[in-house]
């Protein structure tokens, strides 16, 4: 997702008109350290009213629509309305291109209709992103267009797939009527209704479009080079983008040349013709975030792929605070299935200064945690404080030196616990996107 976001938000892109401009939501991200508060108290229904520092505060829990967890609020005695992310203007991501999970459209329309209800003697909006609203009758029109809007993509594209069409066609048919598209708040400067309704169908039917010809296709660098044969050559193949793009066909010649970069990602002209298009598909490109896609695209076929990934170091202030449920689940995933065929291992976890011990077992080439007590017959036990483990496995802290340090305590095989932290692969970020 961090690779991913480097092309939704381009922050390897000059800034001004050839580059990057904003995102829709703003200017652009901040960059740095990540850290974050543990809460100290949970809001899990609606409304949920609260008085803090001298102020009545009435809560809306909306999970599900804009992010797993998500809340927008209302301060009665000023009339003032807080949307967060549910409500701004702009069209917002049902999916997100830097990867995540589709969003519920319809569970997000059911939660503005819910603000109007709750919330709709309100003067004053004010969002997570965006300028404020004033004036009660603004801000109904505004949370009503919200509410239809997000209604209208989940419906209408069920609708066309129930008719049998695809993602891409339903994508191309789509369009607002008038009341919706017109109004500035619903225009697609950060998600569009392209990658929107795509999103709809996605969420209810999958990645499969029904086409037998798409259940198994060809991977990137074999399609590409069946269809250079296919039209006669490299050469032939430029030779037909060429005239395409002079005719400003750009996502076709987008399509075509894309072939060309996997089958041979060292033939300069394709590169460059590519890069060409990917400019104008940018500049033609009302969101933000499609935008930056396009010229980041074009950007790294130009100068290639950046250096070096996300330093986790940055977040380990948001790290340290998770779950260790769920950091041992993101461990799991890590794991090289290959490389752990055939090894059968027992690690036991105890966190010194947590009291807390977790048992990892590793067998069919599958990492399992338990909290529970130690294992006697583990391979080995590792006594540990939680922050230099967390250091060790994001690989902030040396695996080797750390192993054999006076920092830590091992009972059992240190050999065995530095094989079973050797099977985990550290990816950084810098997988190739627009080359093979």
């Amino acid at each position: 997702m961090a690779r991913r976001s480097q092309f939704m938000f381009g922050p390897r892109l000059p800034r001004g008109v050839r580059g990057h401009v904003g995102s829709g939501l703003g200017k652009g991200p901040a960059y740095g350290t990540v850290g974050i508060l543990e809460p100290t108290q949970s809001i899990s229904r609606t409304p949920t009213a609260l008085t803090i520092d001298g102020v009545k505060f009435i809560f809306q829990y909306a999970p599900g629509s804009e992010a797993p967890s998500e809340l927008t609020f209302y301060l009665p005695d000023l009339k003032t309305f807080c949307g967060a992310e549910v409500v701004s203007h702009n069209m917002h991501n049902l999916y997100t291109l830097r990867g995540a999970k589709v969003r519920n459209a319809i569970k997000w329309s059911g939660y503005i209709d819910e603000i109007i209800s709750l919330f709709g003697d309100a003067d004053v909006y004010f969002g997570s992103h965006h300028w404020p609203i004033w004036g009660n009758a603004r801000i109904i029109d505004f949370l009503e267009k919200q509410r239809d809007m997000y209604k209208y993509i989940n419906d209408q594209t069920l609708r066309l797939a129930l008719e049998g069409e695809t993602p891409r066609e339903i994508a191309e048919e789509l369009k607002l009527p008038d009341s919706l598209r017109l109004p500035f708040p619903n225009r697609g400067y950060y998600g569009t209704l392209k990658h929107n309704a795509k999103a709809v169908y996605q969420r209810y039917f999958g990645w499969f479009d029904g086409n037998p010809a798409n259940l198994d296709p060809l991977p990137p660098v074999e399609a590409g080079k069946k269809y250079v044969e296919l039209a006669g050559g490299a050469k032939s193949l430029l030779d037909k983008a060429r005239a395409a793009y002079d005719k400003g066909e750009y996502r076709w010649v987008a399509e075509l040349v894309n072939h060309l970069v996997f089958a041979d990602p060292h033939n300069e002209d394709a590169r460059r013709l590519l890069a060409k298009t990917y400019d104008q598909l940018g500049y033609q490109a009302e969101s933000g975030p499609w935008r930056d896609v396009y010229l980041t695209g074009a950007f790294e076929l130009r100068h290639g792929g950046p250096d070096k990934g996300v330093d986790l170091s940055s977040a380990m202030d948001m790290i340290k605070h998770a779950p260790l449920e769920r950091f041992l689940d993101a461990m799991a995933a890590r794991l090289n299935g290959p490389k752990a065929e055939g090894k059968d291992m027992i690690v036991n976890l105890i966190f010194t200064d947590l009291d807390a011990s977790y048992v990892l077992e590793l067998n069919n080439s599958v990492l399992r945690h338990y909290k529970r007590d130690p294992d006697p017959n583990a391979n080995a036990t590792l006594k540990i404080t939680h922050e230099l483990y967390l250091r060790m496995a994001t690989g902030t802290a040396g695996l080797k030196d750390t192993l054999f340090s006076d920092d830590l305590t091992v009972e059992g095989s240190r050999l065995d616990l530095l094989q079973f932290f050797r099977l985990f692969d550290k990816p950084d970020g810098t997988f190739n996107i627009v080359t093979p």
